[in-house]
This record gives C-alpha cells, sequence and structure tokens, in this order.
C-alpha cells in the first residue's frame, strides 16, 4: 500500500459530496466498443443519447468520444450537450472518470485513482485499459482543478457517500485482491477517509448477484437523502439476490451514519431475474481479451442504478411488470425531482446501467 501523504485531501478541508447535492455537470462517455456493445454499438449509443437528453434538461452534459466517432456521436447527440474528444477503452465514466471533491473557499478538485479494469490481467473485463487510465487527468486539466493521486486501485461505482462524512461500500468489491492485493479493511478505510472526506464507513457483504464489477455498491444501495438509502429487493426465496438483499438490509438496519442517525432503507423491487437473449448475444464481437456474453446468461439489473440530476431522477426502464412501481417509488423519495424512465436493457447488456455510464462534477461551495 501506497503510504498516505500528509497533508491528506481531507487535511485540507476537501470532500466529496453527495449525489443528490447542486451539480454543475454530468459527464459520459460514447459507447462503441464491439465486444461490449452489441450491432457495432448502435442500439447502446441510442440508450445513450436519450440518457444524456434527459439529463441535459437538468445540467450541463459533457459526452466524451473517440476520434473515429466524433462526428457520428455530434450528430446524434442534442445541440445543447456538449461533444469532447476524449479516448477510452470503453463508456463508464462512473468508474473511469474522476470523483470530485468540494472545498468551501477553494472549489472543485478530484481522486484520481488507479483502474484495472475491474480486475486485472486475470479477472478484468477487457485489455488494455490504458486510455481509460488516462480520463481523470485529461478531465483535472481541461477543468483546471487540483488532482489528488490515490494510489489504489477503485472505481466510482464502487462507493457512495451522503455528504456529512458517511461512505457505504461491499467488501466483495473494496477487499477484492483483485484491486489491491494485501490491503487490509483498515488500511482502506484510512484511504477513504484520508481522501473523500469522511468519518464512518459502511461496509456491507456483497453486491448484486453476478455483477460483473465484484459488486459494486451503486448496483445495490445509495444514499437518496442525509440517512436515507434506496435498497434493491428480492421475495424470491429462490433467487441469491433474495440472501443479499437481507444481509444488507441487516447491516444497515444495524448501523448508524457519521452523525450517529439510524438509517432509513427504503426498498425498490428487483427487474425480472433478466437474461442475455440468443439474438443478443450474437450481435456481440468475440475478443479473447473480453469478459464473454452468453445466451442465457443472468444480467445483474437492479432500479437503484439511477442517476440523480439536480431536477430530475434518470432511471433505468428494465422490466415492464416493475417498471411503474419503481417510477412510483422513486417520484415518492424525490418530490422536488422529475422521474424519467429510459430504455436501458442495451445499457445492461454491456454489463452495466446509467449510474454506471455518468459521473457528477459537483456545484462547489454548495451543499
Amino acid at each position: 500500500m501506497n503510504t498516505i501523504i500528509s497533508p491528506t485531501p481531507a487535511e485540507q478541508g476537501w470532500s466529496m459530496p453527495a449525489e443528490f447535492s447542486p451539480h454543475d455537470a454530468c459527464w459520459m462517455l460514447w459507447p462503441q466498443r464491439p465486444d461490449t456493445w452489441r450491432l457495432g454499438a448502435k442500439p447502446a449509443q441510442q440508450a445513450f443519447v436519450e440518457v444524456a437528453t434527459a439529463i441535459s434538461h437538468s445540467e450541463t452534459v459533457y459526452v466524451g468520444v473517440n476520434d473515429d466517432q466524433y462526428e457520428n456521436a455530434r450528430h446524434q447527440l442534442p445541440a445543447q450537450i456538449r461533444v469532447v474528444e476524449i479516448s477510452s477503452n470503453d463508456a463508464w465514466m462512473r468508474d473511469v472518470g474522476p470523483t470530485f471533491l468540494t472545498h468551501p473557499e477553494k472549489g472543485l478538485a478530484m481522486v484520481d485513482w488507479e483502474f484495472n479494469a475491474w480486475g486485472g490481467l486475470k479477472d478484468g473485463l477487457y485489455f488494455p485499459w490504458d486510455k481509460d487510465r488516462r480520463i481523470r487527468q485529461k478531465i483535472g486539466e481541461m477543468l483546471g482543478v487540483p488532482c489528488f493521486k490515490a494510489g489504489v486501485v477503485l472505481e466510482g461505482g464502487a462507493i457512495h457517500v451522503d455528504g456529512e462524512g458517511t461512505l457505504i461500500t461491499t467488501e466483495e468489491c473494496l477487499l477484492n485482491p483483485n484491486r489491491n492485493p494485501g490491503l487490509t479493511r483498515d488500511e482502506m478505510e484510512q484511504v477513504l477517509c484520508a481522501y473523500l472526506g469522511v468519518s464512518k464507513v459502511i461496509w456491507l457483504p456483497r453486491g448484486c448477484h453476478l455483477d460483473e464489477t465484484n459488486g459494486h455498491v451503486d448496483n445495490l444501495c445509495c444514499f437518496i437523502a442525509p440517512s436515507e438509502v434506496a435498497l434493491t429487493w428480492c421475495d424470491d426465496t429462490s433467487d441469491p439476490q433474495y440472501e443479499i438483499c437481507r444481509e444488507a438490509l441487516s447491516v444497515l438496519s444495524s448501523s448508524v451514519d457519521a452523525k450517529g442517525r439510524t438509517l432509513t432503507v427504503h426498498r425498490l423491487p428487483q427487474p425480472g431475474p433478466l437474461y442475455i437473449a440468443e439474438d443478443e448475444a450474437s450481435g456481440i464481437d468475440r475478443l479473447a481479451s473480453s469478459h464473454p456474453r452468453q445466451p442465457g446468461d443472468r444480467m445483474a439489473a437492479s432500479y437503484v442504478n439511477f442517476y440523480i440530476g439536480n431536477r430530475v431522477v434518470v432511471m433505468p426502464l428494465l422490466d415492464p411488470q416493475r417498471d411503474a412501481e419503481a417510477n412510483a417509488i422513486l417520484e415518492k423519495l424525490f418530490p422536488g425531482r422529475r422521474v424519467v424512465g429510459v430504455p436501458a436493457r442495451e445499457i445492461l447488456l454491456g454489463g452495466g446501467n446509467i449510474h454506471c455510464i455518468t459521473q457528477q462534477q459537483p456545484a462547489f461551495g454548495k451543499k
């Protein structure tokens, strides 16, 4: 483990705001990788356009695009969305983009974590990941903000914060030896506190069943307000997700946040289960260096994988039998925001969802 160097971002007054706090912008990337996205990524591109458009009515949206897709992306995206040339290996901005920090006087900064494509050469989802690794630095330079290098592997989807000192994550992901071998739970907590300005870490055991990110928390549970979380929920006793949800609920119900408050847990129904269809799998390029996607494979579908914008909540539409119920719950949880559902199966086929492809840039100096 790299030694934490003082003064740390937290010691200097920097901290990570909650996603439900005001934003200045949202960052995304453009999908084109043919071994992740079927049919040359054309269906996924349409889904990304709908997500970006929905968010753009709430805040500025930047979409990073490889040079060979720049004209195509610019043509498909509405004029109010800012298309910038940023090379990437794939389109998961939550995990390869910056984790933004704010300071009451100094404004905006970012953490530049290490990235190894969710597990490195042994367990990672593709190789190489060299372009993804440079995205954080590029965005930092574009914005002209300080960049703190943490020296540990961590993806943005592995953490959620309440902006008041509390962070939730999963042991399955952050303590996985394919990220930071030899790093203990206490040492990881020290890193999180030092670089994100939190003082309390709530560890959930596992993420969603068969989540190929090794259990990112943003597919299972998220903060929606101080001392309030949304948790994906399954009532089918034969489904492996049944026990995962109850493990998480047990931890959340017995935990307090950094301010000593008990947590209110709101349950969101699990869609599906959903599986990759034959025609969906046949449209994906087969490469030895990428994660296989076979017909009949179960996908880690979750309505918790939504994005909280300034005036909207953009949620994935995944299951006609459950979409309306999930939408109604979110409308009650976010009375000051408009809930917008976007057909998101094409994003799920790539291995994630709306939260995974977005990264908020907070409005500094504002809670």
